[in-house]
């Protein structure tokens, strides 16, 4: 579902799904440079209880954050040249484990990404303040009988659905 939001709704979007989110689960972040893929991260993390400072991992492939409900683990794809390089760094027991993954860039590295995450898309919009964004959140994976509400459970449960 898409929609526009302005950056105080972008930020209680990332403090819900930071509730809503469980062990494992993979956010795959999605937009040009500047849309706010990294401030989405910044209060993500916060609802996590995670009191670090999140920067932006660009010069790691990923940085590790421990002390909130679940680590989070924040991968940074904008440098990578080859998909198939994110498992130098271990990806595979990233996205394994028991923390949550947020993969900025991601379409850098589709062919790689795990059957089921939870998708969001950043674009400008034409608000000349830039004050606003069109977000799309989904939740891409095989759904399986009796599955096909989970997308609609997330949309519901973060506030996103009409």
């Amino acid at each position: 579902m898409r929609k526009i939001l302005k950056f105080d709704d972008i930020n209680i979007l990332a403090k819900k799904l930071g509730l809503y989110v469980k062990s494992g689960d993979v956010l795959v972040l999605i937009g040009d440079l500047g849309t706010g893929k990294t401030t989405f991260t910044k209060e993500f993390a916060k609802s996590l209880g995670i009191t670090d400072n999140i920067k932006s991992p660009t010069f790691n492939y990923v940085l590790e954050y421990y002390g909130g409900r679940f680590p989070l683990y924040h991968f940074d794809m904008y440098r990578i040249s080859d998909p198939m390089e994110v498992y130098e760094i271990g990806y595979e027991d990233y996205i394994r484990g028991d923390g949550i993954s947020v993969i900025e860039w991601g379409d850098l590295i589709k062919s790689e990404l795990p059957e089921e995450y939870i998708e969001l898309l950043f674009e400008y919009t034409d608000d000349l303040d830039n004050e606003k964004r069109y977000v799309t959140l989904s939740y891409v994976g095989e759904k399986k009988v009796g599955e096909d509400k989970k997308e609609e459970e997330m949309l519901r449960y973060v506030g996103f659905s009409d």
